[in-house]
């Protein structure tokens, strides 16, 4: 019997280790690209490239106006884990691929059960050509989502919908 860490859990885990780069002083997230069993590329969230980071200033913009977590992300310093992993990938290299995401409480460090990519990086996710997200929810366990999922129920159709009272 193989007692081995699973594919997915020692992706997970890779993923878990990148996040400890996040400079967000609310949530850390780490995501990973595997194609071919093969790592891509990484990213994590914080500032672009030259500008201060939140852990530099000392706060975070939306929690000092007490913005919800989900919400008002254009006012946020941070470019998202997702996003940076993609920016760092060829594209002809994320077709197909898999993207493993992880994400912790900044002040407790505690596993995010819930995390989940943002509308703008499932946007960019369906764009990069990549086919799955394998999300954390335990140490141990994770949750599989195909993104045809996210095309086939397009949740900004629904958002349209809403704002305009339908």
């Amino acid at each position: 019997m193989d007692s081995r860490t699973s594919k997915q859990n020692y992706y997970l885990d890779i993923a878990d280790s990148v996040l400890e780069r996040s400079t967000c002083l609310r949530r850390k997230y780490g995501a990973i690209i595997v194609r071919n069993d093969e790592i891509i590329s990484t990213g994590y969230n914080g500032a672009p490239r030259g500008r201060r980071n939140c852990s530099d200033l000392g706060f975070c913009t939306r929690e000092n106006l007490h913005i919800p977590s989900g919400e008002r992300y254009e006012l946020c310093r941070s470019v998202h884990a997702e996003a940076n992993a993609i920016i760092s990938a060829p594209r002809r290299d994320m077709i197909g691929a898999t993207i493993y995401l992880v994400g912790r409480d900044a002040k407790t460090n505690a596993l995010l059960s819930d995390a989940m990519s943002c509308s703008m990086c499932k946007r960019q996710i369906i764009n990069a050509g990549i086919d799955k997200i394998v999300i954390r929810v335990s140490e141990t366990e994770y949750r599989t989502i195909p993104v045809s999922d996210w095309i086939e129920n397009d949740d900004s159709i629904f958002l349209l919908s809403d704002l305009k009272g339908e």
